[in-house]
């Protein structure tokens, strides 16, 4: 197994601009997402990559940054289309979700930042695919806005909204994607100008998010007329203490958790106690959440707020067994947080004794994700790493700003589970050090071996390709609801697949990681299985008929499978 760098050879040339001055905001330090998205529906997965932009009155005379979105071509080629696709725009941004939101069959876009987030809808134009904004219409991008050009940005001391990760989802099973909005804090560029943080050498320095006020999450249902209706209240993913807003929140992961076909939610929050939103049935019939993070093992590790970034779930532990990974700080481990049998609510960190505390403490942990790199039948996961601080090193000489990513192979039945990978094994070009946030997985070249994306904050992206030499067998799922009865992205939809006796299990998500998205299409990895004994797939939404169900299925290739239709 091994991970090249194509970067050049394919045409990325993103850059991440964050935004940074002497003066040491905190959100120069937090972007960017990415997300795979195939927005033309021609079979290949796109790349659209998340941007920053000067503060008000730093501009200059460049051309502001903007997002960029590159095109598949096929052959292990991008072509940068983002002015002909209308995506050439400039915004504070953070992260990224891609789902179909109308049912039209293309997937949009939705997009967060600092000073207010923006959806896109994807649309026929006059030689292709366009984006057209329609956040004023939709209603979602969020309170405030950007501030006009100020002589000194820093002295503006009215709140920017700030969010960071989202998810699409079908909260209520009407067969439309809602949307999911983590914000992280009540900021202001004068109360962070303010603040008196110090590295040792005397030095201005980010701060953290300790000192900063909390906020709320926002879900809004949608109405299937364009427009959304925000229902965080009646809903009760607004969470207070003692009167306060609580949330400081980077990270979501959208799973059913208890396995009763409705969509739970979990937030990873900075500093302050994660959230388990469980999807419940109100007294009316309709569906509301219940926040159940502290009762459940979720809020906390060891009694303790860790400084949670990115989230994921999936069946990383034994069979049937399911587990939330989570991204720490620096000086933290990643949590392992693992159900004590199928479709329990009750979850314990197992980090320590499955081999994860150890490896994984030092790093500063932003983006993530399980995937099975080496298609064995076993998730295994990645860590996108680097520190906030560029003069870190000044104040601590064992840290420094790049970082390595981490990944971990899953050993099965061995113990502990995971062991860490190293460059020996992997190659030396996916454990060059970036100053890492997000990151996602695609099939590039449809080879069924997952190749890696990743980010850098104020730094150049990487595409990393995967060479599978294991000779292990596999099978890809693109799953498309009937847009009626479940969403056509199929967001939410369960799959169980068993080959040579064993189960494999997988979740549709709208969200992985740290401001990023995956792709949708599923991958299994099946080892030395030359077939597929059956594939169950359990469509989402509050009706949606019976699973449908696939039996002796040939290995090594790519299925669309369609609600109500069967294999295309």
């Amino acid at each position: 197994m091994r991970f090249v760098d194509v970067t050049k050879t394919s045409g990325i040339r993103f850059i991440h601009h964050s935004g940074a001055t002497p003066k040491k905001l905190l959100p120069e330090t937090m972007g960017s997402g990415v997300a795979v998205i195939d927005y033309d529906n021609d079979g290949k997965p796109d790349l659209l990559f998340i941007n920053s932009r000067p503060w008000p009155g730093q501009e200059g005379k460049d051309p502001l940054p903007t997002l960029a979105l590159y095109r598949n071509l096929g052959g292990g080629k991008f072509a940068d289309v983002t002015r002909e696709v209308g995506l050439d725009i400039s915004m504070f941004g953070m992260g990224v979700a891609v789902g179909d939101f109308d049912n039209d069959g293309w997937p949009d876009v939705f997009i967060t930042g600092v000073g207010g987030n923006r959806l896109f809808r994807n649309e026929a134009g006059d030689t292709g695919r366009v984006f057209r904004d329609v956040t004023a219409r939709a209603g979602v991008g969020g309170p405030g806005g950007w501030p006009a050009t100020s002589p000194d940005f820093s002295s503006f001391d009215r709140p920017l909204a700030w969010s960071s990760s989202a998810a699409w989802l079908d909260f209520d099973g009407d067969g439309l994607l809602d949307l999911f909005v983590c914000n992280y804090l009540t900021w202001s560029p004068r109360a962070d100008a303010e603040q008196n943080f110090r590295l040792s050498s005397g030095e201005r320095a980010y701060g953290p998010p300790r000192v900063f006020a909390g906020t709320q999450c926002v879900l809004y249902r949608n109405r299937g007329d364009g427009r959304f209706v925000d229902v965080s209240r009646q809903t009760g993913v607004e969470v207070m203490n003692h009167g306060e807003s609580v949330a400081k929140s980077l990270g979501v992961s959208v799973c059913d958790i208890d396995e009763v076909g409705w969509p739970d939610i979990v937030v990873a929050n900075d500093t302050v106690r994660n959230f388990f939103f469980r999807n419940t049935a109100g007294a009316d019939g309709r569906r509301v959440f219940r926040e159940i993070g502290e009762i459940t093992g979720v809020a906390y590790v060891d009694r303790t707020a860790r400084g949670a970034m990115g989230i994921d779930w999936g069946p990383g532990a034994t069979r049937g067994r399911n587990a939330l990974l989570i991204s720490n700080f620096a000086d933290e481990p990643n949590s392992f947080l693992v159900q004590g049998r199928p479709g329990d609510v009750q979850l314990t960190d197992l980090a320590p004794s499955e081999g994860i505390s150890g490896p994984s403490r030092a790093s500063l942990k932003f983006g993530l994700f399980f995937f099975d790199f080496d298609n064995d039948g076993r998730l295994d996961f990645l860590t996108c790493n680097g520190h906030l601080e560029p003069d870190i090193s000044r104040s601590q000489p064992t840290k420094s700003y790049a970082q390595s990513v981490q990944l971990f192979w899953n050993r099965g039945q061995r113990s502990p589970r995971y062991g860490l990978i190293t460059p020996k094994t992997a190659g030396p070009d996916l454990f060059a050090p970036l100053v890492g946030r997000g990151c996602a997985y695609l099939d590039v070249d449809g080879d069924g071996a997952l190749d890696v994306v990743l980010t850098a904050n104020g730094g150049p992206a990487r595409l990393l390709r995967c060479e599978n030499r294991t000779g292990n067998h596999w099978l890809r799922l693109r799953l498309e609801g009937d847009g009626k009865r479940s969403n056509r992205s199929a967001i939410g939809a369960r799959v169980v697949l068993l080959a040579d006796g064993r189960e494999q299990r997988r979740e549709v998500s709208g969200a992985r990681g740290y401001l990023s998205q995956s792709e949708l299409t599923l991958t299994f990895g099946l080892g030395k299985a030359t077939r597929v004994d059956k594939i169950t797939i359990h469509w989402p939404g509050r009706d949606p008929g019976p699973p449908t169900v696939l039996e002796g299925v040939e290995v090594d290739r790519e299925m669309t499978v369609i609600q109500g239709k069967g294999v295309k």
